[in-house]
């Protein structure tokens, strides 16, 4: 994930690295999910900041009908934040559905994690963050959509931030 033009940057400003790995070796539909987050920014030039580096294990379990057009994953994690917290936890949502034989598409997650932290002098707790997405589909791997970021407590904003994005996407 990249942000472009924040701040004094020209250019990439943040760059945000997320790996998740399900591993499933049995026939249920629960699975131990694996998870590392992290990355880095400026908003000047010499300017740096670190996103702390997280490291999430814990329980998956997703339903789908027979097509996969309706999918939900659901996730319990442990949540250890390098330098902020040794016992931590997020609870995660990612969902997908498809419509009119695929041609409307409603994907996203939530996330609701605990994270303290202190964002203008207060001290806050948990973070929210959701990013659900619509999607017409044109074919199989052209689509325009659009994505509304809704966040609580999110980056180093205190309160609700709510940002709306039109896309346009190749699914390779």
């Amino acid at each position: 994930d990249y942000d472009y033009n924040v701040g004094d940057v020209k250019g990439v400003s943040t760059t945000y690295m997320e790996i998740a790995r399900s591993l499933k070796f049995w026939d249920m539909p629960l699975a131990v999910q694996l998870e590392y987050n992290g990355g880095f920014g400026q908003y000047a030039p010499g300017m740096a900041f670190q996103i702390n580096d997280a490291y999430l294990g814990g329980l998956q379990y997703t339903w789908n009908n027979d097509d996969f057009s309706k999918v939900l994953t659901l996730q319990a994690l442990y949540k250890y934040i390098r330098g902020k917290h040794d016992a931590s936890f997020q609870i995660t949502g990612v969902w997908g559905l498809h419509f009119f034989n695929r041609k409307l598409s409603f994907t996203g997650f939530a996330d609701f994690w605990m994270e303290e932290k202190m964002i203008a002098g207060k001290e806050t707790k948990f973070v929210f963050l959701t990013e659900p997405q619509l999607w017409f589909n044109f074919t199989k791997n052209i689509s325009l959509g659009s994505e509304v970021e809704v966040g609580y407590n999110f980056v180093n904003t205190e309160g609700i931030t709510v940002c709306p994005t039109l896309a346009a996407r190749w699914s390779f």
